[in-house]
């Protein structure tokens, strides 16, 4: 009798530890299903989190008015209601590139003062009211991508463009590109602004990769 037992125990013993492995695998199966269905999640979250952020932005700032309260350069401006952790919302205007004040070098670039003091006599302290673009409202340093109308009526983004203080900014597509081309065409032609005495070593480096003779060129 003891030792039918012990046989009996000794088998229930390699039974139990085939139900313990035959677990472990399993187990192992469902977290690497789960881990791959986490990465998936993931993928899909970037694009979510996206479309999350553009509807968050549409509610939050299109087509409402704010204060400008800091001119950071020609093209980018501060406005006075909270944006995540930051106190102001940092806005990039859509679809213009005006020269820098604020670069590595700290030697502020053609024309780039003039467009910052133009930018700053035309909004800083004004009411101004924003109009985003459906397919992005951020740019890659999270900044809020905008038209800004002024309280004249007139968009800064245009007015920056057709008089010169501004270049049409070709590196990225938006609804107005094709009328901004045609404001800096007409901008070129009458010698306004920048385009007085630009010469094609003070062109930004991205608008000089657009053509080689981009001054002699329409």
């Amino acid at each position: 009798m003891l030792r039918k037992a012990i046989k009996a125990a000794c088998t229930m013993s390699r039974y139990q530890k085939a139900c313990i492995i035959a677990l472990c695998f399993s187990a192992a199966a469902v977290l690497i299903r789960l881990d791959h269905g986490s990465l998936k999640r993931k993928s899909f979250g970037l694009a979510d989190s996206k479309e999350q952020t553009t509807s968050s932005d549409f509610e939050k700032y299109h087509k409402k008015t704010f204060t400008v309260v800091k001119v950071v350069d020609g093209d980018t401006i501060d406005i006075d209601i909270r944006d995540a952790n930051n106190n102001c919302t940092r806005i990039r205007l859509w679809g213009v590139d005006t020269p820098e004040t604020k670069s590595p070098d700290n030697i502020p670039r053609y024309f780039g003062p003039e467009a910052a003091k133009f930018t700053a006599e035309s909004a800083l302290g004004e009411k101004v009211t924003l109009y985003l673009e459906e397919h992005s409202t951020r740019d890659k340093y999270g900044r809020l991508l905008a038209y800004i109308q002024l309280p004249t009526g007139s968009f800064l983004n245009e007015v920056l463009v057709s008089e010169g203080f501004a270049y049409a900014d070709l590196r990225f597509r938006h609804s107005l590109y094709q009328k901004y081309k045609q404001l800096q065409s007409s901008a070129r032609r009458q010698q306004r602004g920048l385009w007085a005495e630009v010469t094609h070593e003070q062109l930004p480096e991205w608008l000089k990769g657009v053509s080689q003779n981009f001054l002699q060129t329409e």
